[in-house]
């Protein structure tokens, strides 16, 4: 190799030699500058220990504002007189860090002076929250940890950042953005703002189904919860994506093969994908049917002393060769388990056991029928009550602590709790108690709003638009009093009521109650006068069983009659004045329907009978007996049939016309009120004159519409008829048409809807068996508006 060769390599040795130190010491700097927490020293640069350590002479801390120095050495690892070696300056830095105060630490050798700098994290002044409309300050305040006066640290917003976002996915907005921002005070103070973007609910584009055969997707879609978004479901909350929900849909669609028989179906999967845009999901449902089963032999077995379990069968509700249902099993457990409870088997279980046969596809079904343990009551827990009194729900609850637990009972006491109105939801489930025999029950309540402002409509060809309006309070102060006042409007009856209920009177199952009234109706139209009806009325009711109720009343008031024309009938002028009545009355009802709300299966029969003659200047006797019987057909089909017959008799002489019965309006829809029966022809207005007996019944099927079951519509179809009389020892010399007695038909079809702001009804009747001097009305309209 030359000599001009070797210098050259020489040179380029050192020039390489030079670069890499400056690089490493590049390095060496940048990564000093962005090591996470530690901060660069000033002058003089401090003397870092080797393995062993230096010993410490002398601790100093720098940076604290709020902390006193010994707390911040107090969380260290090192004393003086210790050596500082790396492994104790790594441990001191890790607790202090854990104490969540300080949001950056240096520590580092100055001589023989440790030296601790920090900077402490702030302390939150107060928590605020913009933007947000759709979730209201006190659940999002409920949702974060952070409160004021505790120690800001970005772990914590960040898992309440997450925390927010989660409240409003369950709310179905899933394009929410939370953004936490921070206003510095003095101090070290912050005040932390939450600025969220809520964005619109996450809707449900389209819901699919994969793998059904024997189901088409509209069916499937009404078997579970979750609803395709529309615009008629503003009301509602099904038309959002929710995860949990998504889970119960598919418990939903399996329970509904289930009871089609399809004992093989598996849900496979629901699987929900957000559209392109994030502003709906689409859900798709994997479901394998398999093939469907009919039930096969169905056995009793069981080993209760003195029970022969065959004399159960007449109380099964599914037999063999039926298609497979789970839930007809269910019921049929549920109405066994009801006759041996009447029976005195207080403590049974009845385990149903399956046998399926793929060959012929039936399962055996066999009901094994135990003594089981002796449960008793415990405690009786009542929660999501915050306006009601416990002792309002505690009443209609039939088990106390220490009753033998009865499965019937609760489903009972959960009926007669949602048969009050007061609640959205109203849900008794038995939960373990402390005590091996014990079950207690959590009575789990969603109050909603009772006061309620009612608007009647209807329309007549005689009348014109007649309206009536009220309002009532039926938990009044949370005690479970029903208040009312209400007036009536129309072209001939101005009407003002007023009255109280207390339920429950004295603290026992007594019904008291009291009524102050004052009517003035203007029959010119009809009957060519006018009368004013003004008094009170007490009343008191009580159980004679659980079935059976009586209530007794007391009613005093003033009728008077009066702008009767010279022209009028006989009948009417002959009452021209003011009378007095005093009566006393009862009324005996025997119910047995499976709702008050909205009956389904059961029947309803009342008897009432008034005398007059306790006082005042009138004296009768009235008696009305009636019922109304409800069938299912079907799901959702309802068939019901209502029949009443009454009459009064005089005492003495014969009754007056406000006393008198009159049919017609709700009572005997396609005609207005008073507008068949008894009729004086011989004026230009041809008075009615109503009638001392009567009959009516109607007809009516309850069906589901075409239109979305969430959208609360049903329809009816009605037939109604009548009779209204009147006696020949009432009859007034002359009247030329002193009896009716003919019988009044119709028929027609009706719409309700389960509004937001109460029931709405229109009926359109048509009357087919009717008299030419009956006064028609063929559209009623009524509706309600909750508050």
């Amino acid at each position: 190799m030359s000599r001009r060769r070797l210098s050259c390599c020489l040179m380029a040795a050192l020039m390489s030699l030079s670069l890499g130190v400056a690089v490493s010491d590049a390095w060496a700097q940048a990564a000093a500058k962005t090591t996470p927490g530690v901060k660069q020293s000033t002058a003089p640069q401090p003397f870092m220990p080797g393995e062993d350590g230096d010993v410490i002479g002398d601790i100093r801390v720098e940076g604290t504002q709020r902390l006193e120095p010994e707390t911040v050495t107090s969380y260290l690892t090192m004393a003086k007189g210790d050596r500082a070696t790396p492994d104790k300056i790594d441990a001191s830095l890790k607790a202090l860090y854990a104490t969540g105060l300080f949001a950056d630490i240096n520590i580092a050798m100055d001589s023989a002076t440790l030296v601790v700098k920090v900077e402490e994290n702030p302390i939150i002044n107060r928590i605020t929250f913009e933007g947000n409309d759709a979730v209201s300050k006190d659940d999002l305040t409920k949702e974060v940890q952070l409160k004021p006066r505790q120690v800001y640290t970005l772990p914590k917003v960040q898992r309440d950042v997450q925390r927010i976002l989660d409240l409003y996915r369950r709310s179905g907005r899933f394009g929410a953005v939370v953004e936490p921002k921070l206003v510095k005070l003095e101090q070290n103070r912050v005040d932390l703002v939450f600025e969220i973007t809520e964005g619109k609910r996450t809707g449900i584009r389209n819901i699919e189904f994969v793998g059904n055969q024997h189901y088409d997707e509209d069916e499937l879609r009404q078997a579970i919860n979750t609803r395709e978004s529309a615009w008629w479901r503003i009301f509602s909350s099904t038309d959002y994506y929710d995860p949990d929900r998504l889970n119960y849909d598919k418990e939903l669609l399996r329970k509904f093969y289930l009871n089609e028989g399809y004992v093989d179906v598996r849900v496979m999967s629901a699987v929900a994908e957000l559209t392109p845009d994030r502003g709906d999901f689409f859900i798709t449902f994997t479901v394998e049917e398999g093939p469907r089963y009919k039930f096969g032999k169905i056995n009793l077995h069981g080993e209760i002393k003195g029970l022969n379990v065959e004399d159960l069968r007449q109380y099964l509700t599914i037999h063999e060769g039926e298609w497979y249902s789970a839930d007809r099993v269910e019921k049929t457990i549920a109405k066994l388990t009801t006759v041996l409870g009447d029976m005195q088997y207080a403590f049974v279980n009845i385990t149903p056991n399956l046998d399926k046969h793929k060959e012929n596809l039936t399962v055996d079904l066999t009901l094994d029928i135990k003594q089981g343990e002796r449960v008793y009551v415990g405690r009786v827990n009542i929660a999501g009550n915050s306006r009601t009194v416990d002792k309002v729900i505690r009443r209609q609850v039939q088990l106390a602590e220490g009753d033998p637990f009865s499965a019937t009972k609760v489903h009972k006491s959960e009926q007669n709790l949602k048969d009050l109105g007061y609640f959205e939801e109203a849900k008794i489930t038995p939960t373990d108690s402390t005590q091996p025999d014990r079950a207690d029950l959590k009575v789990d309540v969603k109050e909603k709003s009772t006061g309620q402002v009612s608007v009647g409509a209807g329309f007549s060809s005689t009348d014109g638009p007649l309206g009536d309006f009220s309002i009532s309070e039926h938990n009044f102060m949370g005690q479970g009093q029903d208040a009312r006042f209400g007036g009536t409007i129309s072209g001939r009856t101005k009407q003002v009521d007023t009255s109280f209920t207390e339920p429950y009177f004295l603290d026992r199952d007594l019904s008291a109650g009291a009524d102050v009234f004052l009517t003035q109706t203007d029959n010119q139209d009809l009957s060519s006068y006018t009368s004013t009806t003004e008094g009170f009325a007490l009343r008191l009711g009580y159980p004679l069983s659980e079935e059976l109720r009586q209530r007794l009343n007391y009613t005093f008031h003033d009728d008077t009659i009066s702008n009767v024309p010279s022209d009028a009938s006989l009948f009417i002028l002959d009452q021209v004045g003011t009378s007095t009545t005093s009566s006393v009355g009862q009324e005996l009802d025997y119910d047995t329907r499976d709702s008050k709300l909205e009956p389904t299966i059961g029947f309803i029969t009342h008897l009432n009978t008034d005398i007059a003659g306790a006082g005042g200047s009138r004296k009768w006797f009235r008696a009305k007996i009636g019922g109304t019987q409800y069938y299912p057909l079907a799901e959702k089909w309802i068939l019901s049939g209502t029949a009443e017959v009454g009459q009064i008799w005089g005492i003495g002489s014969p009754t007056k016309i406000n006393e008198r019965f009159f049919l017609g309006g709700d009572t005997l829809r396609g005609f207005q009120y008073a507008g068949i029966g008894p009729r004086d022809l011989t004026d230009a207005n041809q008075d009615a004159l109503g009638g001392d007996r009567f009959a009516r019944g109607t007809a009516e099927l309850t069906m589901p519409t075409p239109f979305p079951p969430e959208l609360g519509l049903k329809s009816h179809f009605f037939v109604d008829g009548g009779i209204l009389d009147k006696s020949d020892e009432t009859a007034i010399p002359g009247d030329t048409f002193a009896k009716d007695g003919q019988l009044r038909l119709s028929t027609g079809v009706g719409v309700t809807w389960a509004s937001p702001f109460g029931p709405v009804r229109l009926d359109f009747a048509e009357p087919i068996i009717y008299q030419t001097y009956d006064k028609l009305e063929h559209i009623h309209f009524s509706f309600g508006a909750k508050f």
